[in-house]
């Protein structure tokens, strides 16, 4: 008998890894949808925001910083070049190798996309106060040290 009405089983509504595998993927798609809105990507991102904090980098060095794998770089670097937003000049040291550099244009798509992603997480943490978000941050920092992300 399949009763669809009976409710989650609590040692699955109380699981931890559980309960954040769902937060993540409700993060993840509020994060995609916002972003698609304004025809952008999260690696995008992660690639913009890499490049204005840190400097120009090799495709192999932004794969590592942003969390991309190296098959998937390429397609990321190619749009964003074509958006204007990224320059690839050939490597001074090692000519077989492209650095890659935030434009003008590009540092201006992080700051929207900054905003963007502010109001992404204000409406994903919405029913927790200030100090809440900060102890959510603190805790989720502290798992993903410990299990050797390397953040």
């Amino acid at each position: 008998m399949n009763d669809s009405s009976r409710p989650t089983p609590e040692r699955l509504r109380t699981l931890p890894s559980r309960l954040l595998a769902i937060a993540a993927s409700q993060g993840d798609r509020l994060v995609g949808e916002g972003l698609s809105a304004v025809g952008a990507r999260k690696w995008h991102y992660a690639v913009l925001t890499s490049l204005q904090e840190y400097g120009p980098a090799s495709q192999a060095e932004l794969s590592r910083r942003a969390g991309i794998y190296r098959s998937d770089m390429v397609a990321v670097l190619n749009e964003l070049a074509d958006g204007g937003h990224v320059e690839r000049t050939p490597d001074r040291d090692d000519r077989r190798r492209n650095v890659i550099t935030i434009t003008a244009r590009g540092r201006r798509r992080v700051d929207t996309l900054d905003g963007l992603i502010d109001t992404i997480q204000g409406e994903l943490l919405a029913p927790l106060d200030a100090a809440e978000r900060a102890e959510l941050v603190r805790l989720l920092t502290v798992l993903v040290a410990h299990h050797g992300d390397g953040m």
